[in-house]
């Protein structure tokens, strides 16, 4: 059971703004920052970057504070006896760097939501936006390393796999983050584990395998939706990734769908 005593995203404070509570809250905190900060940890103030994360639990002193002009925060304040509270491998007092803090503060959206109007599933709604929740601050602190062009990179991702048709020349990808071409293809590999240009074509890969299972568009159509100006050029891609044509890959699909149904 996890019941939220209060939620808010967007928080923004002056250049004075101190939060200072000695014996800490009665339940837990969680803070996210948008801006750098001042935080109180093992006996000195040090300052953290924005994007970072720190979770207090019950009776835990308490003490952050502005460094620049404005800070902003989202953060939540509630109590549970969850394991995945409970049991958490998150420190407590420390903040860390999250990995991807767009979707975490779209969490926080919905959380305050939630929250704030009688639904009928409130109570369900909120326990999974925490787990999930909870679920990107442990894939953030146990990252190794989120360099400083990280966040650029996670949103230049994010682009590609949301819209694989677009031109993602590899100038233009560089361009769109402001680095040189030769650098963003260092870095991307280096950070992804694949080079960009390799990212594109899976992400078209994907999308193609999905109107091919699911639509009724002629190979044409799937190859121009995806990106692809030339069919042949398509048709190789795909067969390098999947190990089939096109057209293989769709009577495949359509052939074991038509076996599922005639056991059914």
């Amino acid at each position: 059971m996890t019941n939220i005593f209060y939620v808010e995203y967007d928080a923004a404070h002056a250049s004075n703004f101190v939060f200072d509570i000695p014996e800490g809250h009665h339940c837990w905190l969680l803070v996210v920052t948008h801006t750098p900060a001042l935080f109180w940890v093992n006996g000195e103030l040090k300052e953290y970057p924005a994007h970072s994360g720190v979770l207090y639990h019950p009776h835990q002193k308490i003490y952050y504070r502005a460094c620049e002009e404005q800070y902003k925060n989202d953060w939540i304040r509630f109590e549970s006896k969850e394991s995945y509270v409970m049991e958490t491998s998150l420190p407590f007092g420390v903040p860390f760097s999250l990995n991807d803090p767009e979707y975490i503060h779209k969490i926080f959206q919905l959380l305050v939501s939630e929250h704030s109007f009688q639904k009928n599933y409130k109570e369900s709604s909120i326990d999974c936006l925490l787990r999930t929740l909870f679920n990107k601050l442990l894939e953030s602190y146990f990252q190794e390393v989120i360099t400083p062009q990280y966040y650029n990179l996670l949103t230049l991702r994010t682009a590609i796999y949301s819209n694989p048709s677009q031109d993602w020349a590899v100038p233009r990808m560089a361009d769109s983050i402001r680095i040189s071409p030769g650098y963003l293809q260092t870095i991307y590999k280096k950070t992804f584990g694949i080079s960009c240009m390799d990212d594109v074509i899976t992400s078209r890969i994907r999308q193609a395998k999905e109107y091919l299972l699911h639509g009724s568009l002629s190979i044409a159509e799937v190859s121009l939706r995806c990106g692809y100006n030339n069919v042949e050029h398509f048709c190789r891609q795909f067969k390098q990734i999947t190990g089939s044509t096109p057209r293989k890959f769709h009577k495949q699909l359509k052939a074991a769908s038509s076996e599922r149904a005639a056991r059914t």
